[in-house]
């Protein structure tokens, strides 16, 4: 089964090589058909804490890494 590759925005990169990265989906309501946004967070590795708040990023799935630390940093820019 392939890696999921998710891009979002840096809300958060105060701990030390970790940040928290915002993802936001467009999905359809099951009942109303309204287009409607759902935004999740995810807790990212980032081993040389290269990136900052505002940061746009890409990050794949890996092995746990901590209790909530399921994700690392691909690259910098929104291109999946």
């Amino acid at each position: 089964m392939p890696k999921r590759i998710l891009s979002g925005v840096v809300v958060s990169s105060k701990s030390n090589k970790t940040i928290t990265v915002d993802v936001t989906r467009r999905i359809k309501h099951k009942l109303y058909k309204k287009i409607i946004r759902q935004t999740k967070k995810y807790h990212v590795h980032d081993e040389n804490n290269e990136f900052n708040v505002g940061d746009v990023v890409s990050i794949i799935e890996s092995k746990p890494i901590s209790k909530l630390k399921r994700w690392k940093v691909i690259s910098t820019g929104g291109d999946n």
